[in-house]
């Protein structure tokens, strides 16, 4: 039995294209792994660098690094979807359940910043972090654009003036949240957008153009009707859809609302948005999947709690 599972291994190496006489060679000279060396958490403990000396400032920058690592984590699920060969409703319900499990971590998780700051350091740990937001995390602008089209990221107010064949840079010009850092009467970018959008906006472009074809509502959509009908998956997607777009983004929203409307006088976002009309999802009534909700479920977004976890029994309700 030891000689077939030799014979197996060597040749799983060398169907990997390796010469097993000289790889094996090689690993009679490597040093035994560790933990340290594999996680790198000398690496990770050092990427905290506090512009004060206020000791929760500490707390604010590892919760968002931590964000960050999640971001990842998602990001990793969804490309595993987009270029899976052969997709099944399955699959797809599985991937989206550890998505799902992510961004509830994340929507529990601001626990650690709304009950566990300061308030007085933070109101003065934040006057040195303009004009940087929260608003300028790469990683979840890419979450978006790989799980919708963009039509369904658009402000509302010019959903009507874009298609599928608008230019991509045109298309990123009106996503929702230019609205939280641009006048649109004059077209004037806040710092924020500015500096986002010199740093990010050409792999923006790239990715947009990545998942154009290849998101989640189009991946569910090139299903077959059998398995597009599945209750396992719409149910999957309709939590992903409303744990991302309100239960995540009410709880940032709460968290900010202690801060910000906290402090003896009415704060703005370091970014300088209107960030209560910005992120309350009531106002522009964002959702991946719009189809898989009903017409009562889209008009009370944002507005009640939606037990987004409930079975949906009636597949026919959908206007798919």
């Amino acid at each position: 039995m030891d000689s077939k599972l030799n014979k197996d291994a060597l040749k799983a190496l060398s169907d990997k294209g390796l010469n097993t006489s000289v790889y094996l060679e090689g690993i009679q000279s490597a040093k035994p792994l560790t933990y340290w060396d594999y996680i790198q958490p000398e690496a990770l403990l050092n990427l905290q660098v506090q512009r004060t000396d206020l000791p929760d400032e500490m707390v604010f920058i590892v919760y968002h690094q931590i964000n960050e690592l999640l971001f990842k984590m998602i990001l990793w699920e969804i490309e595993q979807l987009a270029f899976c060969k052969k997709l099944t409703a399955k699959f797809f319900s599985e991937r989206l359940e550890r998505i799902s499990r992510y961004f509830d971590m994340l929507s529990s998780s601001f626990r650690i910043m709304k009950d566990g700051m300061d308030l007085e350091q933070y109101m003065k740990f934040r006057k040195t972090l303009a004009p940087a937001s929260g608003f300028q995390s790469a990683q979840y602008r890419m979450i978006e654009f790989a799980s919708t089209d963009l039509i369904n990221l658009i402000d509302y107010r010019f959903r009507k003036t874009i298609n599928r064949n608008t230019p991509f840079q045109h298309a990123f010009e009106h996503l929702y949240w230019q609205a939280a850092g641009k006048n649109h009467e004059t077209g004037e970018k806040s710092p924020m957008i500015r500096l986002f959008e010199e740093k990010y906006l050409d792999d923006f472009i790239v990715f947009m153009k990545k998942y154009n074809n290849k998101n989640l509502w189009i991946l569910y959509k090139s299903l077959s009707e059998k398995e597009k009908s599945d209750l396992e998956l719409l149910n999957s997607m309709r939590h992903f859809d409303h744990t991302v777009n309100v239960k995540w983004v009410m709880e940032h929203y709460n968290t900010a609302s202690k801060y910000l409307d906290g402090a003896q006088k009415k704060e703005k976002a370091t970014g300088g948005s209107d960030w209560k009309k910005y992120m309350h999802p009531k106002y522009q009534k964002r959702t991946f999947f719009p189809k898989l909700w009903t017409k009562n479920e889209i008009e009370n977004w944002g507005k009640q709690n939606l037990e987004s976890h409930e079975i949906l029994s009636n597949f026919n309700q959908l206007e798919i």
